[in-house]
This record gives structure tokens, sequence and C-alpha cells, in this order.
């Protein structure tokens, strides 16, 4: 026993000795070398590629490793058979993702990738001011040589791109308000925000079927129209004012809206907005893909129709600075003045940003500066009526079930007839239906009987009278150019006459 040993202990020192002795020949630097040598003689004559993408970099999180997480979500559900459930901060919805070591195959263009998540062991924590997680996660990506321009030039692109659209779908959408009198959030951020849960859709809006198919189209090709705006030269933005008597869904087309597009909304407070600088910087911090939104502006400040103010002189500063303090605000009032809501919505600032919309909502457009409502700030205006029969059919169907058919012709027949001499708001509609909604039958009976003491009401005190100031009247009046410089120009030579008689 003590010969094997010996025996054994001689093996060791000679092994010993080799190991010293070829460290000594191949010293570490050397072997690194020859490592690498190989490793490219291997490279050389595969026919395949790989490309690392690290969660973290450096010390900052990588941006095209979450792209690629999202990305690969979004068919691994189907093709996967380990995953990982995921559900982010404010999103709506549960995210697929690889499991550790786990690989999967896509393809782009007819080309075959092999994505594989690796994630192993950090073997020691070095001290940084921002701990690093304790596994190394990141994607390798295998690609054949031939195809690594298409994936480098595109690829990559179309994963940025798609993650994009995935991360706003699940993410639930927020609603921003300007805070109160210009101050800052913990981030420095002028805007205050919380999550959208508006319910309102283009199927629940109560209106003519026909109408909200042409607005469905109008945003769908507003979204899908960035190389039509840049191969025009136009900045990618549109303009939509909604006007019409209060209650009939001006608030529950902006929210379909932004349901449709899945967009973030702005909604703006101009009465807490001290100045036009302020109102720049306001829109220099929306995001892309919003929907900025200025309720009732002819409340908000005073930016109505120029023609209507006869009696105020325009070589007055409040004319000149807008309502509020004189110009400058010392006085910490509100100045914004009409240029500068105009340089918002169609000036140079306003394209500071892409895919954006503009909403202005009035109940009387008549008072609204014609500047105001032209193309190219106001592209679409949507008149936003009393309750038609078809929007009828719709709050029958949404409130109570009731479909077309469900219905006894007479009942309908009379629906019909009255609904349009009532002028009623869907809101007024909607809160009959709403105290009824356990009682169908009697819901509707309700309501066609308001309906007719509304209507006899309105032909009691001449409402049913032929109306000067019907949608497109009302519209064309408020469109009229009128004759700026004459009348702005006639006060101040009458004073400048004045002027001269004294002297």
């Amino acid at each position: 026993m003590r010969e094997y040993w010996n025996s054994f202990a001689s093996l060791l020192g000679v092994l010993a000795f080799c190991q010293s002795l070829l460290q000594l020949i191949f010293p570490p630097q050397l072997r690194f070398l020859c490592l690498k040598f190989f490793n490219r003689i291997f490279h050389l004559f595969s026919s395949f590629c790989y490309f690392d993408i690290t969660e973290i970099d450096g010390v900052n999180t990588n941006e095209l490793y979450n792209a690629v997480q999202l990305y690969l979500s979004s068919f691994v559900s189907i093709n996967g058979s380990r995953l990982s459930l995921t559900r982010a901060l404010n999103s709506s919805a549960i995210t697929f993702g690889l499991s550790n070591n786990d690989c999967i195959v896509d393809t782009f263009s007819g080309v075959t990738v092999l994505w594989e998540h690796v994630v192993i062991q950090r073997l020691s924590q070095t001290f940084s001011w921002r701990p690093l997680p304790e596994e190394k996660r990141g994607f390798t990506l295998r690609i054949k040589k031939k195809n690594k321009s298409l994936i480098l030039d595109s690829y990559l692109d179309y994963i940025m791109e798609r993650s994009n659209e995935i991360r706003r779908k699940n993410q639930d959408r927020l609603l921003y308000t300007n805070s109160r009198c210009g101050s800052l959030d913990s981030r420095g951020h002028p805007w205050e925000s919380v999550p959208f849960k508006h319910p309102s859709t283009f199927d629940t809006l109560a209106m003519h079927p026909q109408k909200k198919q042409e607005i469905m189209d109008d945003l769908e090709d507003f979204a899908n129209g960035q190389s039509f705006y840049q191969k025009t030269g136009r900045a990618w933005k549109r303009g939509y004012l909604l006007y019409g008597p209060p209650g009939t869904g001006k608030s529950s087309m902006i929210a379909a809206m932004a349901n449709y597009l899945s967009y973030d909304i702005y909604d703006l407070e101009l009465t807490e907005v001290h100045n036009n600088s302020e109102l720049r910087t306001l829109l220099m911090k929306t995001s892309s893909k919003s929907i900025i939104v200025i309720e009732d502006i002819d409340c908000s400040v005073n930016l109505t129709n120029r023609k209507k103010n006869n009696k105020r002189n325009y070589c007055d500063p409040e004319v000149r600075c807008g309502s509020g303090s004189a110009c400058g605000g010392e006085d910490g009032g509100n100045s914004i003045t009409l240029s500068g809501l105009l340089n918002f919505t169609d000036g140079l600032w306003s394209c500071c940003g892409s895919e954006r919309i503009f909403v202005f909502t009035t109940n009387h457009i008549e008072k609204l500066d014609p500047a105001l409502l032209r193309s190219g700030r106001m592209d679409m205006h949507i008149y936003m009526s009393y309750c038609s029969y078809p929007a009828l059919k719709i709050l029958l169907k949404n409130y109570l079930g009731y479909e077309e058919s469900d219905l006894d012709y007479h009942v309908l027949k009379e629906l019909s007839d009255v609904v349009d001499k009532a002028e009623m708001t869907p809101a007024d509609i909607s809160e009959v239906l709403i105290k009824n909604r356990n009682y169908k039958q009697k819901a509707v009976t309700e309501l066609l009987e308001a309906m007719k003491t509304r209507a006899d009401r309105n032909f009691k005190c001449g409402s049913l009278r032929d109306k000067i100031s019907d949608e497109e009247e009302q519209e064309k009046r408020a469109l009229e150019t009128p004759n700026e410089v004459s009348e702005f120009e006639e006060p101040c030579k009458e004073g400048e006459n004045k002027e001269k008689m004294k002297s």
C-alpha cells in the first residue's frame, strides 16, 4: 500500500512539473491568443454568425434587449413550449416570454433566424453605485452570414417598431393635465397623469354610423400617413373641431378617438397657463401618438371672434395681448394671445413632435375667431347634433340590449317620427334609459313620453320654424372671413383724427 501511495505522489509531482513547464512555455497570454485563433478558424468555416444583446449595457438598461423581449412575446405564446409570464406596471395584458436558456425560431422576409435567451449567474458583485442583478441576461441571435446585411439594416428596426406598437397596446393609456399655476412634478414635468379608463368606443358612440365611419377612416389615414406627410413636407398632425349643443357627446368622442388609436390624452387647461412661452413649454413636453384637447375653448380665455368685438379698440394693449393682464403678464395673470394659440396649433413649434392630434370643443362655434377654424389648424369640423334616429337605436342597444327587431313596429314608427322634433341630446335620452334600465319596457314607454313632451314644448315655443342657425349656416357664418383690416383700422384712424383736431 505504501508503494502505491509513493507511486501516486510521484505521478502528481510529474504532472505539477509538466503544468509549470507548460505555463512557462505557453503563458496565459499565448494560450488566449491560441484560443482566439482557433475560434477565428472555426467561425471562418462556419456559415453562421452570432450577435449578443445583453440586458445591461455598462450601467444602463439596453433598450434593444427590452424591445426583443417584447417582440418575441408576441408569438412565443404559440410556438414556445416553456414560457415565463409577466405583467408590467400600468399594463392590462399578460406578457409571455422565453424561459431561461430556451430557443425560438423567427422568420423575416423569408430569412430564418434563431433567438436564444441566455441566463447565467453573476460570479462576483463588484462595487457599484447601482447594484447589478444577480443574473446576467441576454439574447443571442444566430443568422447566416449571407443574411447579415438584411438583418442589421431592416430586422432590428422592424423589432423596435413592433415592440413600440405592442407596448402601446398593452399599456393602459394615460390622461394628462397641466399642473396648477405651471408647477412641476417630482420629475420636472409640467404634466400630471392618471390612468385613462374611459370605456367609450365608436361602437357605443351615439352618432349616425356613416358619420362615424368617415371619422374612423380619417383617423386611420392619419395614423398610417407618416410617409405621406413626409413626402408632402407637412407636419404629422391633424386638428378636429367638435361643436354643438351641450350633452351631445363631445367628450365621449374624444375618448373614443383615444381608444381607437391607442393614444394618450393631454387635457390642456388654458386658464392655468400664464403666457405664450409656458404654452410652448407644455407643447414640447407632450409625447408623440397623443391627443391634445382644449375643451370649451370659447370659455377658456378671450379668444373669441374679433368681428364681434366692435366696441373694443384694436389700438388698446388689451386687444393685442389677449385677455387677462397687460402685455408680459407682470401681475401674474393670464396673458395668452390668439397669436400664441395659433402658433401652438400650426406654427413652427407645433412640429416639434409627430403623430399628434389637436381637438378643440365648443358649444358656440360662431364665437370663435375664423383664424382658429381654417384648414391646417382645425382640418375636420364635426357637428355633434341632437340625437337622431340611428343614434337612438345605438342608445337602446347600449342601455337596454334592444335590437331594432326586438321593438314593436308601431313603437319604432313613433320614435322615428318624434326624435327629430324633440331635439333631445344623447345625454338626456341616456338619463331616461339609465333610470329604468331594469325595466326595459317601462324605459321605452317613458322615453317616448318624454320625447313627445319635449316635441310639443318645442312646437309651442316656435323652435321648429325655419332656422337660420342650423349647422350649415352656423359654420358658414363662423368661417366667414371678416374684413379685419378695415374694422381694426377704423378706430385707429378715428383716434388719429381726434388727436389732429385737438392739436
